[in-house]
């Protein structure tokens, strides 16, 4: 570590924790600060600058990293000590041994193996103070601050400090939305002389330059598909095993990749399996689970993410792009929220987890969960605890308000008393859920929605001038709606019911016509969970504890009333006097909320009516996934500008790929993938779900169990003025429908792209995952 001198420690006074000298800015009025304080300015004031510099590099200055919390990293010999060490471990040498012998008795006169650089992932080399330096001034440029909690950080500290005597690892597990996302954890545990995490990464990013600048500021490059490479599977398993039983730090994001939308993913289990792997093998004694949420003002990417999301290929990362995006280093993106979850130790989640399951109080069995059933049972159960943390620590911040308001009001646009008045409702509403706002000390709503508008842009909120109120209105709703999404966990049982309540509400006329049953609603509810079931992530209560929690607090809030019988049972549902009276304001907020979702899955449905085969089609009628992904986005696009589809968001390819993949799991669709991954993954529709085709026209017939599936989504679809779901536009959607789907089919024909020769060992391979799907859906 060097003899340089000692850094200031975190100083403990009462509740509050200063970091001295010089340390990060705080409100002790809110247990918060910001970590990125404004540093001196070389033109302004090139002395304190230079001073500032110099004390940084001594280590006496706003570093505190010398007397660092956790394993030692920063010495010479660190890469090398560590690739003895991989290369040592006993699962490695066991797996190298068994290829070799494999591969001699298959390529006899070769007799070697395949050369790997099994150390591509271990060369960290000293990482110089210039790149937290670096990372500190791009970050004080880029935003107005990285805000924690002193609670929160103060606790994080004393659980590294017993991590560091047990030589335990904590494992940081945050969302991912942002390439920043990387950056900040890293600064943060540097700022609180902390370990730094290693971190996982895509071998995406391992591009010349920047790369290797990643990499040795901490970066483990990984494939993104590991395939039957099983020497390369040992190899990482032998790397985490490594870090785990040496106690250092390690960071992987939950959802795998950057969410596109603003919600969280659905959990990825790759890195989180060989983590499981390694303490209930015994190979590692135990580590520490810190879930992380990270919340921004304003997305540096999202406009690129819109898109991807509308079907224009992702461009391979390299050196000359992310070198003509230096521009967003002129941006002011806003405010940063970093939270952490009270840490846990996963050794400990497993003897709860055990003990849940069996209700008998006993000593941890780790051999139950080398059953791959069990195992798998249990990596969910743990994605989407951790994912449930994540959303119970998030921090909602202006933009997300403001963004949520704009998209969830029936006008074009809204005035600016108005717009301030909907985001205190919303904030009051958030609160209320038991989510937190970002706090901005005693500013009144309007600075904060000013700030809010700012950091936005006119790009994506537009401001009609000359009236006599300003008009604000969102631009660009699909690139906004990612702002919402951030809203969405906290009120998706309330969307939920809102929609199921919809069916009746959309008839008009009296109350007692607007009416629904409970039977009917709690059906609907089920139908539309069952449905989003890898959209949202729902509270852990179950079905009926959650449905009734939601009706009691929406007839507390005066949205809804509750008809019950003598005996105190709720028998039907409706709008309450007040809301009706309030121009449904409220009630409308919730079914804003989840109305792009549910069109995005009536378009999905919708599409697969075009997969029937056309009439007098021979063979198994297997179609490329990506070209038909494809085509139900054309589908959309043209439905939307003729106006059978309200949302053009609903023509996104991340909630289409969802809805398949819900379709696949219901059974709908059956999907083949080969282990080669240059063989493009096929589907077709299931037997008992193809519709009928007339047989004199040849026309697909809007009936049978697929349409009655498609029309139980529409019951819930927003309806509007000039657009009505009835014979009429069930005829002209399935004629384009199917006009589509014959494309699909000429394509195969012709040869296109489609696969399909598919091996019995593919088939087979299929009809597992179709049973683990099923049994997933059961869980």
């Amino acid at each position: 570590m060097g003899d340089r001198p000692s850094a200031p420690d975190l100083e403990i006074l009462g509740d509050q924790v200063t970091l001295h000298p010089t340390g990060y800015v705080e409100d002790d009025a809110v247990g918060e600060r910001n970590l990125v304080e404004n540093m001196a300015k070389f033109r302004s004031n090139p002395l304190e600058f230079l001073r500032e510099v110099s004390l940084h590099v001594s280590g006496t200055g706003w570093r505190a990293y010398d007397r660092v919390v956790g394993q030692p990293i920063f010495y010479q010999g660190f890469s090398e000590n560590m690739t003895a060490q991989v290369l040592s471990t006993p699962i490695l040498q066991k797996r190298i041994a068994e290829l070799a012998e494999k591969r001699i008795e298959k390529e006899e006169k070769e007799g070697l193996l395949k050369k790997e650089d099994p150390l591509y992932m271990s060369k960290r080399l000293t990482r110089k103070q210039t790149i937290e330096y670096s990372l500190n001034q791009v970050c004080e440029k880029l935003t107005d601050g990285i805000h924690v909690s002193s609670e929160e950080v103060l606790r994080l500290r004393n659980v590294a400090l017993q991590a560091e005597k047990k030589k335990q690892s904590i494992i940081f597990l945050p969302c991912h939305r942002s390439h920043v996302d990387y950056v900040s954890l890293q600064l943060i545990c540097y700022r609180l002389g902390l370990a730094l995490p290693v971190v996982v990464a895509g071998d995406n990013l391992n591009f010349p330059v920047v790369g290797s600048f990643l990499q040795h500021a901490g970066a483990m490059y990984i494939r993104r598909s590991f395939g039957d490479d099983l020497l390369y599977t040992t190899l990482v398993q032998s790397y985490i095993d490594t870090l785990l039983q040496g106690g250092y730090n390690f960071e992987c994001f939950i959802e795998g990749g950057r969410s596109r939308t603003g919600k969280l993913l659905p959990p990825k289990f790759g890195i989180l399996n060989f983590i499981l792997d390694s303490i209930v093998s015994g190979r590692v004694e135990d580590a520490i689970i810190c879930p992380v949420s990270t919340q921004y003002d304003k997305v540096i990417e999202t406009e690129g993410y819109v898109d991807e999301l509308l079907g224009v290929p992702k461009k391979k990362e390299n050196l000359a792009d992310f070198l003509s995006a230096s521009s967003v280093l002129s941006l002011k993106l806003g405010r940063v929220d970093v939270r952490f979850h009270e840490p846990y130790s996963l050794k400990g989640y497993l003897q709860d987890y055990q003990l849940k399951q069996t209700g008998i109080p006993k000593e941890l069995d780790l051999k139950v969960f080398q059953i791959p059933t069990n195992r798998q049972k249990l990596l969910r159960t743990l994605g989407y605890k951790v994912l449930s943390d994540i959303n119970a620590v998030s921090v909602v911040m202006p933009t997300a308000l403001i963004g949520t308001v704009l998209l969830t009001l029936r006008g074009r646009g809204v005035g600016k008393d108005e717009l301030i008045r909907r985001v205190e409702w919303l904030s009051d509403r958030v609160r209320a859920k038991g989510g937190r706002v970002a706090h901005f000390g005693n500013a009144p709503t309007s600075i904060v929605v000013n700030r809010g508008l700012e950091v936005l842009g006119k790009d994506l909120v537009g401001i009609v001038s000359g009236l006599p109120e300003e008009t604000y209105y969102a631009v660009d709703r699909f690139q906004l709606s990612f702002y919402r999404n951030m809203t969405i966990h906290l009120f998706i049982s309330e969307a939920l019911v809102s929609a199921a309540l919809y069916i009746r509400v959309k008839r008009g006329g009296g109350p007692d016509n607007q009416r629904i049953s409970y039977v009917e609603l709690r059906e609907q509810v089920q139908f539309l969970s069952q449905l989003f079931r890898g959209e949202f992530i729902y509270p852990t209560e179950g079905l009926a504890v959650n449905l009734d929690n939601t009706l009691r607090g929406l007839e507390g809030d005066n949205i809804i009333e509750l008809i019950r019988d003598p005996n105190g049972n709720i028998t039907a549902v409706g709008l309450s006097d007040s809301e009706r009276a309030a121009g449904r304001e409220n009630y409308d907020f919730y079914c804003f909320l989840i109305w792009p979702f549910i069109e995005a899955s009536w378009l999905g449905g919708v599409s697969l009516m075009g997969l029937t085969p056309p009439l007098g089609f021979q063979g198994e009628a297997w179609l490329d996934v990506k070209r038909t992904q494809d085509s139900a986005q054309v589908l959309g696009k043209t439905l939307y500008h003729q106006g059978d589809l309200s949302y053009f968001e609903a023509v996104n390819k991340e909630t289409l790929k969802n809805a398949y993949q819900r379709f696949e799991e219901e059974g709908i669709l059956q999907t083949v993938k080969s282990r080669d991954p240059k063989v493009q993954p096929v589907l077709r529709l299931s037997p008992e779900w193809k519709p009928h085709r007339n047989a004199q026209t040849g026309h697909v017939e809007p009936s049978g169990r697929l349409w009655d599936f498609i029309e139980k989504i529409a019951q819930s679809r927003r309806e509007g003025k000039n657009r009505r779901d009835g014979a009429t536009v069930s005829t002209r959607v399935l004629r384009l429908t199917d006009s589509i789907g014959k494309e699909l089919y000429e394509a195969q024909a012709k040869g296109g792209e489609t696969n399909v020769d598919i091996s019995d060992e593919e088939k087979k391979r299929a009809k597992k995952r179709r049973r683990a799907l099923k049994t997933r859906a059961h869980l």
